[in-house]
């Protein structure tokens, strides 16, 4: 279907929903967490991640007046971070819920999608309040009569001007996209145990050789045919912030782009943002390019994507403790490490990864993300 936007009209978003209310929020100090699936319920949270659920609670810790229904949009007020909720759940602070009539699984990737292009707009100084969120314009597609003119709602239910948001169009538009629902074989059940208090500290520099990207501008680069990605400081989509030229030196020669299968981290933006690159790229100021051996496989890479993201999040800051300064000197974390028959560490006596001698346990490491549940489509 063709998405021709030049016929779409404006609409003041609280025009279109039954309710909109601050939900009653729960400190996650106050609840436990599930041990089994069956029997917890969505903790949703400002968090941008995981559809804005942050755990499972435990369902017999939660008193009932705090669950809402499902079939929800929530929008975590100073992030504006905006999801739909399917199923019964639980909020934390500075929560908002949304219901309407025409609301379902489906029409709600669509709503929820131009929501989240409002995000840009509100931090902590200026919060996605709800006064705010209910005068929120947005565009959408109208129904027309049968001769191509445009429907006239007499009762004026959705606009002044008479429009009425053409639901049925929005919602065959999604479901033509060429999408099918993914599937796993892995549960948690599959899962090993991390058991990371058996992990050695590693510094990162000596598991892999470090460099500090092409330093380019990507509003001065050229993309007449754009063939190489580009890769910023972004968290979003990859660390890639579109498709550029090939670049040249004075001497036209090309400039050789980073290979697939290195490691990004953002130094700055999103700092410690870590992303295994799938196609050969190029880089902003302030992204190191993390290569690997040969033995270091893309699942293993993940992992330690996933190290570098945790040990950022809360340890370095921008105009503070940089990490630009620590990650070709003291940046590290644990890792699983290799040992023998019975458990003891294999040392290796060229001290490679460590001054102790332990060895990165690479091969476990790509175990662990293929048994994750949808980690056997990686």
């Amino acid at each position: 279907m063709n998405l021709d936007i030049n016929n779409w009209k404006e609409f003041t978003f609280g025009r279109l929903i039954c309710s909109i209310a601050k939900a009653k929020a729960l400190n996650k100090d106050d609840l436990q967490i599930a041990t089994n699936e069956k029997l917890g319920i969505r903790y949703i949270t400002r968090t941008g991640e995981n559809n804005g659920c942050e755990f499972l609670a435990e369902l017999s810790s939660v008193d009932s007046s705090f669950i809402q229904e499902g079939n929800a949009i929530t929008i975590g007020d100073t992030t504006a971070t905006c999801f739909y909720q399917s199923e019964e759940f639980i909020t934390g602070d500075h929560m908002v819920v949304i219901r309407a009539d025409w609301l379902d699984e489906i029409l709600a990737l669509y709503v929820v999608t131009i929501l989240n292009k409002e995000q840009y707009k509100y931090s902590y100084g200026r919060a996605f309040l709800m006064d705010r969120i209910k005068n929120t314009l947005i565009e959408l597609p109208i129904i027309l009569n049968d001769d191509g003119t445009i429907y006239n709602d007499t009762s004026k239910k959705y606009s002044d001007d008479g429009y009425v948001p053409d639901w049925q169009w929005m919602e065959n538009y999604i479901k033509s996209l060429h999408h099918k629902p993914l599937t796993t074989k892995n549960t948690h059940k599959t899962t090993p145990d991390l058991k990371a208090d058996s992990w050695k500290y590693f510094l990162l520099k000596d598991i892999c050789s470090i460099t500090m990207g092409n330093k380019m501008d990507y509003s001065a680069m050229s993309m007449d045919d754009p063939i190489v990605n580009f890769v910023g400081r972004s968290a979003d989509n990859n660390g890639v912030a579109g498709k550029v030229d090939f670049v040249m030196y004075d001497n036209d020669n090309i400039i050789k782009p980073y290979k697939a299968g290195c490691v990004t981290v953002a130094l700055g933006g999103s700092l410690g943002a870590s992303y295994l690159q799938v196609e050969d790229f190029y880089t902003s100021q302030n992204v190191s390019v993390l290569e690997f051996e040969e033995i270091v496989s893309d699942s293993a890479k993940l992992f330690i994507t996933t190290c570098i993201m945790n040990e950022s999040k809360y340890k370095y800051f921008p105009f503070g403790r940089e990490l630009n300064t620590h990650i070709r000197t003291d940046f590290g974390f644990a890792l699983p490490i290799q040992r023998n028959a019975v458990g003891d560490p294999i040392i290796d006596e060229s001290h490679k990864y460590s001054p102790q001698g332990y060895v990165p346990d690479w091969m476990w490491m790509e175990s662990y993300i293929k048994a994750l549940p949808y980690g056997d489509k990686v």
